[in-house]
């Protein structure tokens, strides 16, 4: 079989692979949401059946091209991500597409779906759709700050820019993981995707009780089902990325499903111990504690290696 269409197939299995595991882990962490806050919860098996009924749904409603078209951006956004990760160090099925460089093309590509994602809500039509795009603009920008400046500093540590050869400098032992090589990296980096994630203390996005709108409420049918695909997949797409750069990589797919699910465990934990920040008190909290700890991640690897 001609090699190029081989990598597809197997890219395709891994996606399928991961979508499914994003699915188990957003009901898993549902659940214990629901455990922590005295409630029983959802089934674990929620998100298959919400996502089924709702792409066999029709609308007949019309906001205007754009807003059809966020979904999609934001799906291939996260798509686009795991595409470009090696999500299991060695193995040809779970290799993707990943080069050398690869990791400034996925930061490119986390970006891709929030924007798209902004795009669609501003042609809502709903006064407030504003407030979320500038809301969420706002705080990605600030995240991405300590998190750029976090891979600046494995990029001074390992001399390279390529996700697999991260992975591969990290192997020979915990020890030699980012996690103890260069632990003000891992600080930074793991605060930024407390932001990624937008759970508490970070969800000034949607704001949960206090702006009841934004597209779990404006998206329906087939676009609510696409948002709900992309959620599973770029969850489980960060999680690999910060488990390759941060934490040695996964070897067996064993490795990868713990790996994934403990650090997502970290923002389930702060989410549930910690109440909201507003806009303000989160930008600036992003600006000042994890990018100082980034910086002096940069200067470390930088006298260090």
């Amino acid at each position: 079989m001609n090699p190029v269409v081989l990598q597809i197939i197997y890219a395709a299995i891994s996606l399928f692979v991961i979508l499914n595991w994003g699915l188990i882990l957003g009901g898993i962490t549902a659940r214990i949401q629901a455990r922590v806050q005295g409630r029983i919860g959802i089934p674990v098996w929620q998100g298959y059946i919400d996502i089924i009924k709702n792409y066999f749904q029709r609308t007949s409603v019309s906001h205007g091209i754009m807003f059809y078209l966020g979904p999609i951006f934001r799906v291939a956004g996260g798509i686009g991500t795991y595409m470009f990760i090696p999500a299991i160090f060695g193995s040809v099925l779970f290799s993707n597409f990943h080069f050398a460089g690869d990791v400034l093309l996925v930061m490119y590509f986390i970006f891709f779906g929030q924007l798209g994602m902004a795009l669609g809500a501003g042609e809502s039509g709903h006064p407030y759709s504003a407030i979320g795009v500038s809301r969420g603009l706002a705080q990605m920008t600030a995240f991405e700050v300590p998190f750029a400046l976090s891979v600046v500093a494995l990029a001074a540590q390992y001399h390279t820019l390529s996700i697999n050869d991260i992975v591969a400098a990290q192997q020979g032992g915990i020890l030699h993981w980012t996690l103890f090589t260069n632990p003000l990296a891992v600080i930074a980096g793991v605060i930024s995707l407390l932001g990624m994630n937008m759970h508490n203390p970070f969800s000034v996005v949607i704001a949960p009780q206090e702006i009841p709108i934004g597209p779990p409420t404006e998206y329906h049918s087939s676009f609510l089902a696409l948002l709900q695909t992309n959620r599973a997949i770029f969850n489980v797409a960060k999680l690999v990325l910060f488990m390759n750069l941060f934490f040695g990589g996964a070897t067996t797919i064993w490795g990868l499903l713990i790996k994934t699910f403990l650090l997502y465990m970290v923002t389930i934990f702060v989410g549930v111990s910690f109440p909201r920040f507003r806009v303000d008190q989160s930008i600036r909290f992003f600006l000042r504690v994890p990018t100082v700890i980034a910086l002096a991640s940069v200067a470390f690897a930088i006298l260090a290696f």
